[in-house]
């Protein structure tokens, strides 16, 4: 990334480092939650810029190739964390990030990880009722093993229900959840 911002916006040093630091880090979490990296360098970029900026523009703060930009940066969009906005006497393709990260954070969480949960959850359940089907034609020590899986499963079950079921009321209540109140630990009061 160039000491020279999109637009010709000059930052200074301390600037520079902080937003190549959290560019590079949001580009990381992002790799981290399974997604592209520069799915989250381009959030951090259009998060962090006080405008919209272009498709060219992003192009050339990044450093990466146009198709890639493009390509991710529809994927940011299906997702509702950026956005096309217009911009007046120019035909290109202007974008912001999305800036309520509660938005984000339904998004992101709505979209895949619920879905990622309920898959599990139907792996799990129809792999426990093909064992308790062919259990009484077992004999006792493939029943001893099946048993055992059994177990194991309905305990991976549950704790796929208490996810779902946490995410679940995490995205009703939205901006709403009292992050300080959930965030208290009897340490913090001290």
């Amino acid at each position: 990334m160039s000491d020279e911002t999109s637009q010709g916006m000059h930052l200074d040093p301390t600037l520079q480092a902080v937003n190549d630091s959290m560019l590079e880090g949001l580009g990381q979490l992002a790799d981290y939650f399974g997604y592209n990296k520069v799915m989250g360098q381009l959030y951090g970029a259009l998060l962090l810029h006080p405008g919209s900026l272009s498709l060219d523009d992003l192009v050339e703060h990044l450093g990466k190739s146009k198709a890639s930009i493009s390509m991710n940066i529809r994927t940011l969009e299906n997702m509702g964390i950026v956005r096309e906005v217009w911009v007046r006497e120019t035909r290109k393709k202007y974008y912001e990030a999305e800036s309520d990260l509660w938005k984000v954070i339904q998004n992101v969480l709505g979209s895949r990880e619920i879905r990622d949960i309920d898959r599990a959850l139907s792996v799990l359940e129809t792999n426990i009722t093909r064992l308790r089907e062919k259990l009484p034609n077992m004999d006792a020590d493939l029943k001893h093993t099946a048993n055992h899986y059994i177990t194991q499963i309905d305990q991976l079950s549950d704790f796929f229900k208490l996810a779902r079921y946490l995410l679940t009321v995490i995205l009703q209540q939205g901006p709403d959840f009292d992050m300080n109140g959930f965030m208290d630990t009897p340490d913090s009061e001290k």
